[in-house]
C-alpha cells in the first residue's frame, strides 16, 4: 500500500477527552509547548476534542468550545477552536488540515455560524490555507482582571452556507479558549 494514499491516512477521531499528558503526546513536555505564554492570558479548557493518532500514538489534536460573544454590539455564539498540535516528526503531512477540518465537521452541528481562534502571526498562513479569515479589528476577550485586547490573531471561518462574519466591535464575553 503507498503511504500518501488515502487509504493509508489515519481518521480524525472524536476523543472522549484530551489530558495534559495526551498534549505532551504531541507537543513533548515544556512550560510553553503554544508559545503563548508571554503574553499572560488565562485560557479556558476545550470541551470537544478530535485527533489523529499514528501507531497508538496521539500525534494531532484540534479542540473546540461554545463561546458567548458580542459582535456589533449583538450576542451570539461562535465555536472556538483552540489546542491545535501536530507532532514535529509528523509536521507537513496535512495533518493539521485533516484534524481541523474533523473538528469544523462537528462545530457546524453546534449551533453557531462561525468559527473563530487566536494565534500567533507566523500560524496566520497557515490557517488561510484552511479556509480561515483574519480579523483586523480589536478583539477583546475577558480575564480575570478584566477585559483586554487580545495580542494574537484573530482568525474566524463561516460554518454554514451564507455566514459573512458581521461589522462592528468584537467582544469575547468569556476568557478565550
Amino acid at each position: 500500500m503507498i503511504e500518501n494514499s488515502p487509504s493509508a491516512l489515519p481518521p480524525v477521531e472524536r476523543l472522549a477527552r484530551c489530558t495534559p499528558a495526551d498534549m505532551a503526546e504531541i507537543l513533548g513536555h515544556g512550560d510553553d509547548a503554544f508559545g503563548v505564554a508571554e503574553y499572560g492570558l488565562t485560557w479556558l479548557p476545550k470541551e470537544e476534542h478530535f485527533g489523529i493518532r499514528r501507531d497508538g500514538r496521539l500525534v494531532a489534536h484540534a479542540g473546540l468550545r461554545l463561546l458567548p460573544t458580542a459582535i456589533g454590539g449583538t450576542e451570539t455564539q461562535v465555536v472556538g477552536v483552540g489546542g491545535v498540535a501536530v507532532a514535529a516528526g509528523v509536521r507537513g503531512q496535512g495533518l493539521a488540515r485533516r484534524v481541523v477540518a474533523g473538528a469544523l465537521e462537528h462545530a457546524r452541528t453546534m449551533g453557531p455560524r462561525y468559527g473563530l481562534l487566536f494565534c500567533r502571526a507566523p500560524l496566520v498562513a497557515l490557517y488561510e490555507r484552511l479556509g480561515w479569515h483574519a480579523l483586523h479589528e480589536e478583539v477583546w476577550v475577558e480575564q480575570p482582571d478584566g477585559p483586554v485586547v487580545m495580542p494574537l490573531r484573530t482568525m474566524w471561518t463561516p460554518l454554514g452556507d451564507g455566514a459573512h462574519w458581521p461589522t462592528g466591535p468584537v467582544r469575547l464575553l468569556s476568557l478565550p479558549m
